[in-house]
């Protein structure tokens, strides 16, 4: 495993080691499967980032479950917008249906809220949050996560699904910039 890699142009050290990382997972589809195997849930992974997350996630949960894929985005270089732009959106029906939101990164929150807000208007059930990382000191908005990984600071992260404009996602570790 290297403990320092390329991606572009900056350089990102070892900051979170894939057997870290699936454990960690591991524990969480544990705690989803105690919690909601009566509910037949729907996993709503948000792409791209949140690809590898999502496929370790559902590989540890042992009762029957749909999943389906949307792309929300509010990124750009190492930076995020502040603007969401949902790019695919939902084409299930989940009227009264459990939702397991599956996300990559929250940070600002903004990304979720929107995400939230969409989903309300097709009145699920019950929606659940969960995700690989929470950066706590960077919400800007009042979200509750069920379900999470890890809560980081606000350093620049690559790997394991999360991206530095475009590259680094296939990484099994995580990896954070150095400046």
């Amino acid at each position: 495993m290297n403990n320092i890699v390329q991606v572009k142009d900056k350089k990102f050290g070892l900051y979170i080691s894939e057997e870290t990382i699936k454990q960690r997972v591991k524990e969480v589809a544990e705690q989803i499967d105690a919690d909601l195997k009566d509910k037949h849930p729907l996993f709503l992974v948000i792409l791209n980032g949140s690809f590898v997350f999502a496929a370790d996630l559902l590989r540890d949960i042992s009762f029957p479950c749909e999943i389906t894929f949307v792309r929300m985005s509010s990124y750009q270089g190492t930076c995020t917008t502040g603007q969401v732009k949902q790019l695919i959106g939902l084409n299930e029906d989940i009227e009264g249906r459990t939702v397991v939101v599956v996300e990559d990164i929250i940070e600002s929150g903004y990304t979720m809220q929107e995400m939230l807000r969409i989903l309300d208007e097709k009145h699920p059930e019950k929606v659940y949050i969960t995700s690989l990382f929470v950066k706590p000191g960077c919400l800007k908005v009042p979200i509750h996560i069920d379900y999470r990984c890890f809560d980081i600071e606000d350093d620049f992260i690559v790997g394991y699904g999360l991206d530095y404009n475009q590259e680094g996602r296939n990484l099994p570790s995580i990896y954070q910039v150095i400046e």
